[in-house]
C-alpha cells in the first residue's frame, strides 16, 4: 500500500510539472489579429509614444524594455532605453533586448520596419485606436497580455466613465463646424477617419474635412476659406503653449467666420495628437472651447485681433 501511495504521488507531481506555469493568453488587437503570449509579457517594446502611455496606464510600466523617440510621459518613461523612432528602429538593440511582446502603431511606422520585426517571431500587437472608446479597450487587452488586469480594468472603467460624461454633456449641443490644423507648412488636417474626429463628435463639433479619404490630408488655404469654419483649432507643444504659431495666418482673413467670431483656439498637442489615456483630457479641453464658440454666437467679439488665440 505504501509503495502504491508513493508511486501515485510521483505520478501526480510529474503531471503537474508537465503543465505550463501559465496558460497561454490570447487577445484580438485593433486590426482583429489574434495575439498570443505563452505567459504574461515581461519584456515589451512600445514602438509609439501613445503605446508607452497605454502600457503604463494598464499597470505595465515596469515591463517596458524599450521605447521610441518622444515617449516622454509619464516621467518614468524618459528613463527607458530608446530603440529608434518611427522611421528607423535599431534592430540590433531590439534583438539584444529579447522582447516577448512588441506593440506597434502601424499607421505611424514604415512597412519595411514592421516586416523586419515580424522576422523575429515575437508576438506583435497592433495598437490603432480609431475612436476614443478604443483607448480603454486597448488598456484592458494590454493588461490581459501582461497579467495586470487588476490595474488595467479599473483604469479602463474610469476612462469609459469620463467619455460617457463628456458625451452626455456635449454630444447633443448645437453643432460647430471646425477646422483642425495639424501643421501649417504644409497645411495638414485630419479626416473623419482620425480618432480626433471622434473627439469632435463627442463634443458636438463637425470636421469640415471629414469626407477626405486620407487620414491626414494636405489642404489649401483657399479650401479652408471656402469651407468657412466657425472655429479653428491648432495644437502646441508644452514649451510653446502661449505662441500663436500657425494660427496667426488666419488673421489676414477678418471675414472668416472663425476669426470674426473670435474662435481661434490652441490645445495641448501631447493630449490630442496621441491616442493614449490623456486624450480623454484633450477631448474635454476641446469640448470646453467649442462651448465657448457657441457662447460667441450671442456675444459680439470685442477685439478679434487681440483675443483670437485662446
Amino acid at each position: 500500500m505504501k509503495h502504491f501511495t508513493i508511486t501515485l504521488l510521483a505520478t501526480v507531481l510529474a503531471a503537474l510539472h508537465a503543465l505550463p506555469a501559465h496558460a497561454a493568453i490570447t487577445v484580438r488587437d485593433d486590426d482583429g489579429n489574434a495575439v498570443t503570449v505563452a505567459r504574461p509579457a515581461q519584456r515589451i517594446l512600445a514602438l509609439a509614444p501613445h503605446i508607452t502611455e497605454l502600457l503604463f496606464a494598464a499597470g505595465g510600466g515596469d515591463k517596458i524594455a524599450g521605447v521610441v523617440s518622444y515617449s516622454d510621459y509619464p516621467e518614468a518613461a524618459k528613463k527607458i532605453a530608446q530603440v529608434g523612432d518611427n522611421r528607423q528602429y535599431d534592430m540590433e538593440r531590439i534583438i539584444a533586448m529579447k522582447p516577448d511582446l512588441i506593440v506597434v502603431w502601424m499607421h505611424g511606422s514604415a512597412e519595411r520596419q514592421i516586416a523586419m520585426l515580424r522576422q523575429l517571431k515575437v508576438p506583435i500587437y497592433h495598437s490603432e485606436p480609431k475612436k476614443l472608446a478604443d483607448i480603454p479597450n486597448n488598456i484592458e487587452r494590454l493588461g490581459q497580455l501582461m497579467g495586470t488586469e487588476k490595474v488595467a480594468a479599473p483604469a479602463a472603467a474610469q476612462l469609459r466613465a469620463k467619455l460617457a460624461s463628456l458625451s452626455a454633456q456635449y454630444a447633443q449641443r448645437p453643432p460647430v463646424r471646425l477646422f483642425y490644423q495639424v501643421w501649417d507648412k504644409p497645411l495638414y488636417t485630419i479626416s473623419g477617419a482620425s480618432i480626433i474626429s471622434d473627439a469632435m463628435r463627442i463634443c458636438g463639433g463637425q470636421n469640415v474635412f471629414a469626407a477626405m479619404k486620407i487620414v491626414a490630408p494636405v489642404v489649401t488655404q483657399e479650401g479652408v476659406l471656402q469651407e468657412n469654419p466657425e472655429a479653428i483649432f491648432a495644437t502646441s507643444e508644452k514649451s510653446d503653449s502661449d505662441s500663436e504659431g500657425g494660427l496667426a495666418m488666419w488673421r489676414a482673413f477678418p471675414s472668416l467666420s472663425a476669426v470674426r467670431s473670435n474662435n481661434l483656439f490652441r490645445l495641448n498637442g501631447d493630449l490630442l495628437n496621441r491616442a493614449g489615456p490623456r486624450m480623454v483630457d484633450g477631448a474635454a479641453a476641446m469640448c470646453e472651447k467649442l462651448e465657448l464658440a457657441r457662447q460667441h454666437r450671442t456675444t459680439p467679439a470685442a477685439n478679434p485681433a487681440a483675443k483670437a488665440v485662446k
